[in-house]
């Protein structure tokens, strides 16, 4: 295993893998640190059009596709129980040309597909962890846990909320809590589903049921931390009763419910994501809670524009790591993150607002959409992939 890289991705889960993939699609010696993902993680992932293009590029749809579920469509509903209701709304992906938005991925075929590919294409190289990374004029080297050293003009750092690689570059991060906790699922029904994903908006937070193959879906059921804790903890029987008090017969019998997990809720961006020839990828630079479906597809974009940056750079005969590379990643990534932040910090802190303006714009915004065909059709567009941030690895 060589030791000298252009490229070092810290971190291994699927942000990770991505991009370490995309650098070596791109033609750049790299490597990606860090422990094997659970392949058992149960949850799923909405991953829009141009991530799953990523995932052609680099090779690892083939072995993902008959594993996860097109979306055909996304529903809106307002379960606010306010007096002024606003109407129910689908967006079809037909309307913008699109035979489907994405697909709902299962998190751990992802990772074992990227896994898999990564066996071939690039150094990987499984640890438990990084000891610590030394960030110097022309370089900067990794030392695993294992005693392992590899250095490279560039780290791209994919470890997380409490990143290694964001400390190592002198990075710093503004934090901030939700009242909220996430329970995640997954469970059967009798019904189609029809490749429809379903949003209820309610007053402590949405309720998303998301397709899976077959007559499966996955949930994400957000509510007060206290009431996530309860619904976790139920049996059942008792969880199916709960769940079909606010989804009725829109899935029919539900049953075969997965253990459930309960997240908290919270968000963190960094100050910048580019310094100190480090830059942040996924997690590591940005924390959103699990609403519009955008967390990973941001992290997928962020691993795309980094490298192809990075190849450029190094096409020209120019250090991948420099600091203008790094400047140009924080200019092309910022507005799309700060947009995705603000967007959905603004619609989950729209529900909890006691405020009766605060539900009617909501409930106008609604209207809106459903009502004027050019808006809609521009929110759908860059809601799955904008125009401005849209790296060449995810174009079609």
């Amino acid at each position: 295993m060589d030791k000298d890289y252009q490229a070092i991705v810290v971190g291994a889960g699927p942000a990770g893998l991505a991009a370490g993939l995309a650098f070596a699609h791109l033609g750049l010696r790299a490597a990606v640190v860090g422990p094997v993902s659970d392949p058992n993680d149960g949850r799923t992932a909405a991953l829009f059009e141009g991530s799953i293009e990523l995932l052609r590029r680099i090779g690892a749809w083939d072995n993902l596709k008959d594993h996860s579920e097109p979306l055909k469509a996304i529903r809106l509903i307002d379960a606010t129980g306010g007096l002024l209701r606003a109407p129910e709304v689908t967006f079809w992906a037909h309307e913008i040309g699109l035979d489907a938005f994405g697909y709902n991925v299962p998190t751990g075929g992802l990772t074992v597909a990227l896994e898999s590919v990564a066996a071939g294409r690039l150094s990987r190289l499984q640890s438990a962890g990084v000891e610590r990374i030394d960030i110097e004029a022309t370089s900067a080297r990794v030392v695993t846990r294992e005693g392992v050293v590899l250095t490279a003009p560039l780290i791209a750092g994919a470890d997380g909320r409490n990143s290694l690689a964001r400390q190592a570059a002198h990075i710093e991060t503004q934090r901030w809590a939700y009242p909220q906790a996430a329970v995640v699922a997954t469970f059967s029904h009798s019904r189609d589903h029809q490749g429809i994903s379903t949003e209820l908006h309610r007053r402590c937070g949405p309720l998303t049921v998301v397709p899976m193959p077959g007559r499966a879906s996955s949930l994400v059921w957000v509510d007060t931390p206290e009431e996530a804790a309860r619904l976790a903890a139920l049996s059942d029987d008792a969880f199916n009763s709960a769940l079909k008090a606010h989804v009725g017969g829109l899935l029919g019998t539900m049953r075969d419910f997965s253990p459930r997990r309960v997240f908290p809720l919270s968000g963190q961006t960094a100050t910048v994501l580019g310094r100190n020839r480090v830059g942040l990828i996924g997690e590591s630079g940005h924390i959103i809670p699990p609403i519009g479906a955008q967390g990973l597809n941001l992290s997928l974009r962020d691993g795309a524009t980094l490298a192809e940056l990075a190849a450029d750079a190094a096409a020209a005969g120019k250090d991948p790591g420099a600091g203008d590379v790094l400047a140009a990643y924080e200019a092309q990534r910022r507005r799309d993150v700060s947009a995705r932040v603000w967007t959905i910090d603004l619609m989950n802190r729209s529900l909890l607002s006691e405020y009766l303006p605060v539900h009617l714009a909501r409930g106008a915004g609604i209207v809106a959409l459903k009502a004027i065909g050019p808006l809609r059709h521009l929110v759908m567009r860059e809601g799955i992939s904008p125009s401005f941030a849209t790296p060449r690895l995810m174009h079609p």
